[in-house]
C-alpha cells in the first residue's frame, strides 16, 4: 500500500523559509536543490512510512527522521496517508514548538 504524503501549512511554510535562508546566504540553485531532496525523502515515506523515531511522549503516533545530520521531520502516520508537521533545521526546538502548538 502507498500512502499519501499531505505537508502541514507549518512544513510548507518551514520549508519556504528555508530555502530563502539558503537562497539569501548562499545559492538559490543549491536552496532548491537541497529543499527537493528534502521534499523528496518525505514523498519517500508514501512506500515505507514507519520509518524514523517513535515520539509518544510529544503525542501519541508522532515520529521523528533525520535528514543529512541537519534536518529534523516530525510526522504522523495514520490508517491512509502520512502527514508531514514540520520540517526543522539545524537544532531547532521542535519538542518546544509541538507544544506550544498544541500539537501541530
Amino acid at each position: 500500500m502507498n500512502y499519501p504524503v499531505y505537508f502541514s501549512a507549518r512544513a510548507r511554510r518551514q520549508i519556504d523559509e528555508l530555502e530563502d535562508h539558503i537562497a539569501a546566504t548562499g545559492s538559490p540553485i543549491a536552496a532548491a536543490r537541497y529543499i527537493d531532496a528534502i521534499v523528496s525523502y518525505c514523498q519517500s515515506l508514501q512506500t515505507f512510512p514507519r520509518r524514523g523515531t517513535r515520539r509518544d511522549d510529544l503525542r501519541p503516533g508522532v515520529r521523528t527522521l533525520g535528514f543529512r545530520r541537519r534536518v529534523t521531520i516530525l510526522f504522523e502516520v495514520t490508517d491512509d496517508a502520512v502527514n508531514i508537521l514540520g520540517i526543522y533545521y539545524g537544532g531547532q526546538d521542535y519538542e518546544a514548538d509541538l507544544h506550544d502548538d498544541g500539537g501541530a
